[in-house]
């Protein structure tokens, strides 16, 4: 059943839409991210102009965090104290990247600077995570991360420092609300709820066990999706109502079976399969970005 969509003005297949949004809601209750990551690229595979779907992609994003979140949050797995000095710099970030976003429009320079972002991002995080788990899978000892390390290097010697009893660590206030408001400006610039950054920051940076992380990544991603998306309805009136309502639909399904599927794999063996998912999307928009220029330069010169 193929479905106008007014603001992105294409036709898409409302199956495509609800499976796309299912898909990327499993990936949301297994690793505690918003799935924009991988949304956002999907949408503009398909069709849907960047701007648009970078847009649109955060309304999907608040439905999967919610019953993501829910999910986690029964299970003891959401720190909410720490979730919520990160979302106040998300907040403040979210605002921020929105403008950006309105100035790199005007400018005529948005899809392309989405793309190489995307790039450069996802090959970071992507080749971080896979090199780190793999070792970790190679280990016949306990995970390090059960006995909670202390924090380290610059995180170590910032101050304002707090403890927070769920999650078992030590964090600084001012590193948080920094965190916070760098992945807010991602998630306004690129569409995302900035989860395929927060997850291995809180891991790796703030030394949270997996488990706690995906949940507390997850109720972070909430409100930093909210705002961005109350924010590009607003300034950029890029929101397709109608894109977004089915990939919400798709999403919030999702996420229940990918929480579910999530207390069945030991947290190197999810921190692994999803780096090779963050890789394979930055191979696709990769090629994407080296192979369409070519094909814009015809037989008979550059007219």
């Amino acid at each position: 059943m193929s479905i106008f969509l007014p603001v992105a003005g294409v036709q898409l297949s409302a199956y495509l839409l609800l499976g796309l949004g299912g898909m990327v809601g499993l990936l949301s209750g297994l690793f505690g991210v918003g799935g924009g990551f991988l949304l956002t690229p999907l949408l503009m595979m398909v069709g849907v102009p960047p701007a648009v779907a970078a847009a649109s992609d955060t309304n999907q994003i608040v439905a999967a965090s919610v019953s993501g979140t829910l999910a986690h949050g029964r299970n003891g797995n959401v720190d909410f104290k720490l979730g919520l000095m990160m979302i106040v710099g998300g907040l403040l970030g979210g605002t921020v990247g929105t403008g950006l976003v309105h100035l790199l429009r005007q400018l005529g320079n948005f899809d392309v600077v989405i793309k190489i972002v995307y790039v450069l991002m996802l090959l970071g995080v992507g080749t971080f995570m896979f090199i780190e788990s793999f070792q970790a899978l190679r280990k016949k000892e306990a995970p390090p991360e059960a006995a909670a390390p202390k924090q380290t290097g610059l995180f170590g010697r910032l101050p304002l420092k707090v403890y927070f009893a769920v999650s078992g660590v030590e964090c600084s206030l001012i590193a948080l609300l920094g965190l916070g408001f760098l992945i807010g400006i991602l998630a306004a610039l690129m569409g995302v709820g900035g989860g395929f950054i927060m997850l291995p920051v809180m891991i790796y940076l703030l030394r949270i066990p997996t488990l706690k992380a995906v949940g507390t990544s997850l109720f972070t991603v909430l409100f930093t999706a909210i705002n961005v998306t109350m924010s590009q309805t607003l300034v950029n009136q890029t929101v397709d109502l109608l894109l977004a309502l089915l990939l919400l639909i798709g999403s919030a399904v999702g996420a229940q079976v990918g929480t579910r599927l999530g207390r069945l794999l030991k947290a190197e063996q999810l921190r692994i399969i999803f780096s090779l998912i963050v890789l394979g999307v930055m191979v696709k928009m990769a090629h994407d970005l080296l192979v369409v220029p070519a094909s814009l330069i015809g037989p008979g010169g550059g007219h």
